[in-house]
């Protein structure tokens, strides 16, 4: 198997992993959850559910949820036997499968089981985690692809300080925390306790109180998050010019950080909507999950980068060798 063949086959476990964080999303907004009762692989007693809504949707992901498992076994496999030498894809394949399962057997118990709400986000937590894992996979099989690096990515010319890659690395991991706060936000049905939008309830600082506490928090969380990112975007176009992937992953990340802000104030506007306020969510859900994985992928990038610039040949003649250049031969 080839790296372009290899590049399809990670889309392929992305665009199914898409449709499966997808589905999770539609199963909570529409409370359909229960839709084939405490029955699990089953729906009530049968494969085939009966033709009712929330049956069809809760069933629906279910498969869906299967056939991500079936993809991620085939991108361990594949990237295990065709691609020995990029530690970094093996990685992202094994995370993508373990975080498949792990969220699957969560599903699983949810059904059987009555879990709390805290519980229920981590469901959400762990989903996003293997939808990373999958968007990481793909943007580097496309990288594998695109530049022919058989062996350990280079990092490009520029440095990365150890700075820069540190505060990366802390507003990914800062990142995480704020979805689950979003996802405990949605399974204790507070997205109503803020009314309005930028304000809480009309004010700078609402009478917190129930859901109120866990709307604002998660609302101070969000803008901490927006300008968290924004500094790292302004520091990574500054500071890598050499680097036109990690600029363009700055860029990305703060254009979808702005776009999921955007995106909880229409939450807020059309929660007395619900035809449209299920396209809100499903938009704000998807949003933070690519966000995620963006700035995912930029921490391992900036991570290569350090490693890479440490391994730099200090020969005039070996330099010419550096940077988007495939140094299979130079490890």
């Amino acid at each position: 198997m080839n790296t372009r063949q290899l590049k399809w086959l990670s889309y392929l476990t992305f665009v199914v992993m898409f449709f499966a964080t997808f589905g999770g999303t539609v199963v909570t907004k529409t409370d359909s959850g229960l839709g084939c009762g405490h029955e699990w692989p089953l729906c009530h007693g049968e494969f085939v559910p009966a033709h009712t809504i929330a049956s069809l949707i809760e069933y629906s992901h279910r498969l869906v949820s299967g056939l991500a498992g079936l993809t991620a076994v085939a991108v361990v496999v594949a990237f295990h036997l065709f691609a020995k030498k990029r530690s970094d894809l093996r990685t992202y394949s094994v995370l993508t499968l373990i975080f498949v399962l792990v969220q699957a057997v969560m599903g699983a118990m949810a059904v059987v089981y009555d879990q709390s709400s805290a519980v229920l986000a981590f469901h959400f937590g762990f989903s996003l985690i293997a939808f990373a894992s999958s968007l990481m996979l793909a943007l580097g099989a496309r990288r594998m692809d695109k530049l022919g690096e058989a062996s350990y990515p280079s990092g490009g010319t520029s440095r990365v300080s150890a700075t820069f890659r540190g505060y990366t690395w802390a507003v990914t991991i800062y990142s995480y925390i704020v979805v689950y706060i979003g996802a405990y936000v949605s399974h204790t049905n507070s997205a109503g306790g803020c009314l309005g939008w930028p304000l809480c309830n009309g004010k700078f600082i609402p009478e917190l109180s129930g859901g109120v506490t866990i709307a604002f928090i998660h609302r101070i969380a969000a803008l901490l998050l927006l300008i968290a990112i924004a500094v790292l975007a302004v520091c990574g176009y500054r500071l890598n010019r050499g680097n036109r992937e990690l600029q363009g992953l700055g860029i990305a990340a703060v254009t979808l950080c702005l776009m999921q802000v955007f995106s909880g104030a229409a939450i807020v506007s059309t929660l007395n909507k619900p035809e449209v306020y299920i396209f809100s969510a499903l938009l704000h859900n998807l949003l933070i999950s690519s966000l995620f994985g963006v700035l995912c992928y930029l921490s391992v990038r900036v991570w290569q980068t350090g490693r890479a610039t440490l391994q730099q040949p200090k020969s005039a003649s070996a330099a010419r060798g550096i940077g988007f250049e495939p140094q299979g031969g130079k490890r």
